[in-house]
């Protein structure tokens, strides 16, 4: 992996597993676009709230080439759709896997015709 990743842990102990899990998941990301310059994860446990569902949430920030920026933040919500950090941090990558797609189609398209 060539790209600068660095992950953070807010109120969780730096794990291994879920490392291990976000660089397999930025490495599909590098096979989608080769000119991300930068990949910052921030993996978080908010204090437990019976109404807000489980307590995760996960921001993945991309710095692409050409001054591009994609952010995505997902949390568990109020329906409690995830249990566990593994399935939330494959939920946001996912994410922002669509808006790496999203962001290509449009620099190719951007690209004039001569």
């Amino acid at each position: 992996m060539e790209l600068p990743l660095e992950i953070t842990y807010r109120n969780l102990t730096k794990n291994e597993t879920i490392d291990s899990l976000v660089r397999e998941q930025v490495e599909k990301l590098e096979k989608v676009c080769d000119h991300i310059n930068s990949c910052r994860v921030a993996v978080e446990k908010e204090h437990e709230n019976p109404e807000t569902g489980s307590p995760y949430r996960v921001r993945i920030d991309l710095t692409v080439k050409r001054g591009h920026e994609i952010a995505v933040d997902k949390n568990s919500g109020k329906n409690r759709q995830y249990e566990a950090l593994q399935p939330l941090i494959k939920d946001a990558f996912k994410a922002a896997r669509r808006q790496l797609l999203e962001l290509t189609e449009r620099q190719r398209n951007e690209v004039k015709q001569h």
